[in-house]
């Protein structure tokens, strides 16, 4: 039994591991990868793929299925709402200083919610951050671009908060104690790394 619950926590700690290694969410857009130009067709897939390519935003999003957060769907339609005002925002007041770092570091708010230092409230601020910095993106964009990326970022963002609060979640209720508090040192160490390698490139 002890090594089928160990074993439960291999697959996290490998992804972890992957993470480790990857860059931060900005580093990688789709539009910049294939120098695409932005279209509204453009701007849909770029939405749709932006998610994915953040390793922080990915980890983030679905960590947040081990935090015990109810009402699923109201969750869900209430962080997207919080991410699409955070992206909104960063369209109209664009670079606020340290937001990579921030974006990181709500790994470690996961975490520390995990282990009950911190209100599962402060997940709502931060994963607005998230969506402040997704916006970074398509500084410079004409409307119809970003209006299709905003929309590829809700669906792709929803599909996976989705599957954070029901497939992760039910993986994360058959975790024991130690495996949890596992978990959440894994995230912030993950978070914590990602934070210094942005302020320290």
């Amino acid at each position: 039994m002890t090594n089928l619950r160990l074993g439960a926590t291999l697959p996290l700690g490998a992804a972890a591991l992957v993470l480790l290694f990857a860059a931060p969410a900005s580093a990688h857009h789709l539009i910049h990868l294939f120098q695409l130009t932005p279209s509204p067709l453009t701007g849909l897939v770029s939405g749709l793929a932006h998610p994915l390519f953040g390793p922080d935003h990915l980890l983030f999003l679905l960590a947040l299925g081990l935090v015990g957060l109810q009402k699923r769907l109201s969750w869900v339609l209430g962080l997207l709402a919080t991410g699409l005002a955070g992206s909104c925002l960063g369209l109209a007041l664009p670079g606020i200083p340290l937001a990579e770092p921030l974006v990181a570091l709500s790994l470690v708010v996961v975490g520390l919610v995990l282990l009950d230092r911190l209100p599962a409230l402060l997940l709502v601020p931060a994963f607005a951050l998230h969506g402040y910095v997704l916006s970074a993106a398509v500084i410079g964009w004409e409307q119809s671009p970003i209006a299709f990326y905003l929309v590829g970022l809700l669906v792709s963002q929803g599909l996976l908060l989705t599957t954070s609060l029901t497939l992760v979640r039910r993986w994360g209720t058959g975790l024991s104690a130690s495996q949890l508090r596992l978990t959440a040192g894994i995230l912030i160490g993950v978070g914590s790394s990602f934070a210094w390698s942005a302020l320290v490139p």
